[in-house]
This record gives structure tokens, C-alpha cells and sequence, in this order.
């Protein structure tokens, strides 16, 4: 994710029940008698979010958008695996009207409870059966929950006021993370447990409905058009996408690389055509730094009118920006573009273990999105380095370390971009670029469809280089007070204010 186009840091089928894999927080599968699954996770950050007690394999997501008004009719069906035996279980919900749920086919009852549906099968679930749970519910777009852990206010510095539905004038889009895709469909709502996706979206007819993943469907019945998309991997539910609007889409292609399938708002296609046009330059510049193809079957920019916050989220396999942003001239917008898509290997192949590991998503986003503007001619990459060192000792005390945020709110403050990007240029200053690219390469490789933790990658850099580099990367990631930079000792932090 990034903010205002700003300085970053420097300024569901039975194949893919079969074949998903998901790995949650909370233990493997036991038998024994049944207990209620767990109503978090274990994020620290973010305690209320997740569910023990089962593992989400697969989400089929249906919205029926109607104009003029903000309530939508809609349901979600989730393919699931208990990991224990359970007798009841949660999904993360808030701002829907419930009206009914049922358990392998079957009424089960149910209670809201803060942002926990909380449901009671008939009969409990065995410890590792498959079972599907199907919520049918109202969303309406016209609701503002705040989340508890991450409020509906302007972050410090940012003036974003962070809105759940963005309402545009033909349509909307979503606005999920860290933690409010609960807020658009039930579901398991921790990037631990991700899960393959279908969206079916009916609209207006001559209006159209763009989600992650490859369009299989696409139905017209009478005055409405229904749109189907399936993911191909799973995907982290922070960053599912869904919008509806006016849209053109154009279709592109990388050399060696996936089809560019972008969708921008049919008057605004001119003024866009650039920021469309350097994408596959800017997947090819990136698959040839990390030295591995793009993760997904395709790419593409969705763009959003109606100024989408002035945020730019890393919604997988189509990233999404506002429109009037992404049409600055390209020293301001190509960074931005680039930061989004390093995020389709750092942040959503690989997503993050907990939200305290978010540094590296947006630490790997930010050092690429250094690089890039370096080899573009725009800025120097040491210097950059330079100037996020000298002002890492400030946002370190009032934000923590950067994988290790004091508050919810810090998740996406300067410390998890500039301190995790610092951290990679030491680490690189450390053990050379070649042997760096090895360990990134290494690391993308284990956990591709997976989610990580910052031990991961710690572990990752020490069988890669065959030295134990613990102490570097603790001290970078977890201290309190800035390490001094390896081959700068010249290099010093700027005084603090407290």
C-alpha cells in the first residue's frame, strides 16, 4: 500500500479444494471432543481478527449491485478443513444484516457478536474434515463501521480519511486492508489463511464488474450482466478486489510475461494510456532484478474515479489507484506503480505471517521502488538510503521497530517502509548483491502461495549464506535505536525530537 502518491520513505471447485494449501497460526488438526474454534487468530497486532479452529481452502463471493441504491443483496460460501474437532466456530463480520447461514447444507444457527459471527452446526465438525459454510446477507455501502483495531480517521501525516466502500458516482470499489474485507463478505480475515476465490457480480447492464483474477463468465439476463472471476492461487483476503463502474478495459502484453489486463474509467483512457503503457516495461525491469517470473497469470491497474483516498493498494494481480493520481506526470506516478507491483511478489505471493511481519511486504516495496527510481535516472539509490537513515531514529521511537509496531495504526507507517528497506540495504551491504539476489530468490521460491514470518526470512539468509546473521537482523528489525550502517560509517542518525 502506498499514500498519496507521495514520497514513500524518500520524500470455489473441487480441483482447488484439492490442491489449495493453507497454513494458519493456530495448531494442526487433533481429534477429541468438540470445542468452540478460537475468535482470533494470535496476530498481535490485531487480536480480534482470524479464527482458530479451521483452515479456509476456498471463498465464492456473490454481490448484486443495483443503482441508486447502496444495499446489495449477497452471499459467501466457504470451503473450509477443521483442525479441530469443533462444536462452534467464527468468521470476522461487521456492517452486514445476516439473513441466514448454513452449515453443509444445513440451517445452523448463529449470533453477531462485535465483528464475530459466531455459528453452531447442527452436528459438530470432525477434526480434519472438509465442510462448507454458506452466509447469505445484505451489504450496504452506505455503512461505515470503523474497525476497532484500525479506526476510520486521517493517519498522521497522510490526510487520507480511511473509507471501507468507495462509492463513485457509476459504481464502487473496495477498500480492504489491513483489516476490513469482514466488512465486504464473512470470512477468516488474517493474510495467515488464504484461500482460492470466485466473485460473481451482477450489474446494470452496460456497467462492469472487474475482481481479482481471470474473468470465466460473463452472462447478460435481460438488463443486468453478471461477471465471474476465479483466482488461480490463493490469495491473502486484505487483498481481494471488487469494483463496479463505467469501465474500459484494455488488454496488453509483457514480453515473456503475463497478459496486462487494466481497467480505468471509460472517459479517462487517454489521459491513463501512459501509466498502462510502462507496465510491461515495469514487470520486466522487476522480473529481471529478482531473477524470477511474475508470480501470477496476469496483471493489470485498476483504476478508480471519485479520488480513491489518494492510496494505492497492492490488490493482487490488479493493482488499484485513483484515476487522478495515476495521470500525474510519470516521476510521480511510475514510482508509486512499481511499489504496488513489487507487492505481487513480497505482500501477496508471499504474504506475511502476522501483521508485525508486514515489513516485509512493504520493506521489499520500498527498496525496489528505490532501485527503480534510481535506474530511471530520478534520484540516486544511496542517497535515498541515506536519507531514510538519517530520519529512521525519529519514526523508530514513536512508530517501534519495524517488525515490531507498537500500535494496529503503525502498521503502514514509515518504519515497516523506510526501517524494512533499511534493513534490506544492510543486509545487502553485508553479504554483497549476488549472494542478496540469492537469498530473495531463495525465499520466493519457498514460500510462493504461502505466508511468512520474519524468522522465515531470517532463516532463509542464514542457510543461504551459511552464516549466522541473526544478531544483524534483530538488531535492524527489532532494536530500539538505529544500528550504524554497514560500509557507511559516516553515515549517522538525525537527533530526535523526544
Amino acid at each position: 500500500m502506498t499514500f498519496s502518491f507521495r514520497r514513500i520513505g524518500f520524500a470455489a471447485t473441487a480441483a482447488a479444494l484439492a490442491a489449495a494449501t493453507t497454513v494458519g497460526l493456530v495448531g494442526t488438526a487433533h481429534a477429541g471432543e468438540p470445542t468452540p474454534g478460537g475468535a482470533g487468530i494470535g496476530d498481535q497486532l490485531f487480536p480480534a481478527l482470524g479464527n482458530g479452529g479451521y483452515d479456509a481452502i476456498a471463498y465464492e463471493v456473490s454481490l448484486d449491485y443495483r443503482a441508486g441504491v447502496t444495499t446489495m443483496a449477497s452471499s459467501v460460501i466457504m470451503h473450509a478443513v477443521a483442525t479441530q474437532t469443533m462444536s462452534q466456530f467464527d468468521l470476522d463480520s461487521v456492517g452486514q444484516l445476516i439473513a441466514g447461514v448454513s452449515v453443509n447444507g444445513k440451517p445452523a444457527r448463529f449470533a453477531l457478536h462485535d465483528e464475530e459471527l459466531v455459528v453452531t452446526p447442527p452436528s459438530p465438525l470432525p477434526a480434519g474434515h472438509q465442510f462448507t459454510v454458506t452466509v447469505r446477507y445484505s451489504a450496504d455501502r452506505s455503512q461505515e463501521p470503523a474497525s476497532t483495531a484500525w479506526p476510520d480517521v486521517n493517519l498522521p501525516g497522510n490526510h487520507i480519511k480511511f473509507h471501507n466502500w468507495i462509492n463513485t458516482s457509476d459504481g464502487f470499489a473496495l477498500l480492504g486492508q489491513p483489516d476490513r474485507a469482514h466488512l465486504f463478505f464473512p470470512c477468516n480475515d488474517h493474510p495467515s489463511d488464504k484461500a482460492q476465490f470466485t466473485f460473481q457480480i451482477t450489474v446494470p447492464r452496460g456497467l462492469t464488474a472487474i475482481a481479482n483474477g481471470n474473468l470465466v463468465a460473463r452472462v447478460e439476463a435481460g438488463d443486468h450482466s453478471t461477471f465471474t472471476y476465479r483466482t488461480a492461487q490463493p490469495m491473502a483476503t486484505q487483498l481481494s478486489q471488487i469494483a463496479v463502474g463505467a469501465f474500459t478495459v484494455v488488454t496488453q502484453h509483457a514480453p515473456n510475461g503475463p497478459i496486462l489486463r487494466s481497467a480505468v474509467p471509460a472517459d479517462r483512457v487517454a489521459a491513463l494510456q501512459p501509466a498502462l503503457d510502462r507496465t510491461a516495461s515495469q514487470v520486466t525491469w522487476l522480473r529481471n532484478q529478482l531473477g524470477r517470473a511474475f508470480p501470477f497469470d496476469q496483471y493489470g491497474v485498476l483504476a478508480v474515479d471519485n479520488n480513491y483516498n489518494g492510496a494505492a493498494l497492492e490488490t493482487q494481480g490488479l493493482s488499484t489507484f485513483g484515476a487522478k493520481e495515476l495521470a500525474l506526470p510519470e516521476r510521480n506516478s511510475a514510482p508509486v506503480q512499481m511499489h504496488e507491483l513489487v507487492h505481487q511478489y513480497f505482500g501477496d505471493a508471499v504474504s506475511v505471517r502476522t501483521f508485525s511481519d508486514i515489513w516485509l511486504s512493504e520493506g521489499h516495496a520500498l527498496y525496489y521502488q528505490s532501485r527503480y527510481s534510481a535506474d530511471r535516472g530520478w534520484t540516486s539509490f544511496e542517497t535515498a538510503m541515506r536519507q531514510e537513515y538519517e530520519a529512521d531514529a525519529e519514526s523508530r521511537q514513536v512508530e517501534g521497530p519495524p517488525a515490531a509496531p507498537k500500535k494496529a495504526i503503525n502498521v503502514f507507517g514509515t518504519e515497516s517502509y523506510a526501517g524494512g528497506g533499511l534493513a534490506l540495504y544492510a543486509f545487502e551491504q553485508t553479504v554483497g548483491a549476488q549472494t542478496f539476489r540469492a537469498v530473495e530468490q531463495t525465499f520466493l521460491d519457498r514460500y510462493q502461495s504461502r505466508s511468512a514470518s520474519t524468522e522465515d526470512y531470517i532463516n532463509v539468509a542464514n542457510e543461504v549464506t551459511g552464516r549466522d546473521l541473526t544478531g544483524l537482523f534483530r538488531a535492524w528489525l527489532y532494536g530500539a535505536t538505529t544500528p550504524p550502517m554497514a560500509g557507511h560509517p559516516d553515515w549517522k542518525p538525525a537527533p530526535t525530537s523526544r
